[in-house]
């Protein structure tokens, strides 16, 4: 998975990077939020959900201690950390900014 992390994350579009557990409520709240900004912005921005039970390594990698973490990445480099949920509004402006 690392390998392949690397690559969907080196890419010159925004990468949101959504550390979740299937067991975490508050990553269900997230979710669908998500979904939604995704489809507002459409190809100007990637979403990707990485399960960090099953992913620990890349978890461990990003220094992720709660979950949901949101992670925004731009050609590899990391834009924005921060854990918690995120209305739709806060995404919408933390993006706005790295696009």
């Amino acid at each position: 998975m690392k390998a392949n992390f690397n690559s969907l994350i080196n890419n010159p579009k925004p990468v949101i990077v959504d550390f979740h557990a299937l067991w975490c409520g508050p990553c269900k709240v997230q979710s669908p939020i998500l979904k939604e900004v995704a489809g507002e912005l459409g190809e100007r921005v990637r979403v990707i959900k990485i399960d960090i039970d099953q992913n620990q390594e890349v978890a461990n990698q990003y220094h992720i201690q709660s979950v949901p973490t949101l992670m925004i990445f731009k050609n590899g480099e990391i834009k924005y950390k921060q854990s918690g949920v995120h209305t739709k509004q806060q995404l919408m402006n933390v993006l706005t900014s790295i696009i």
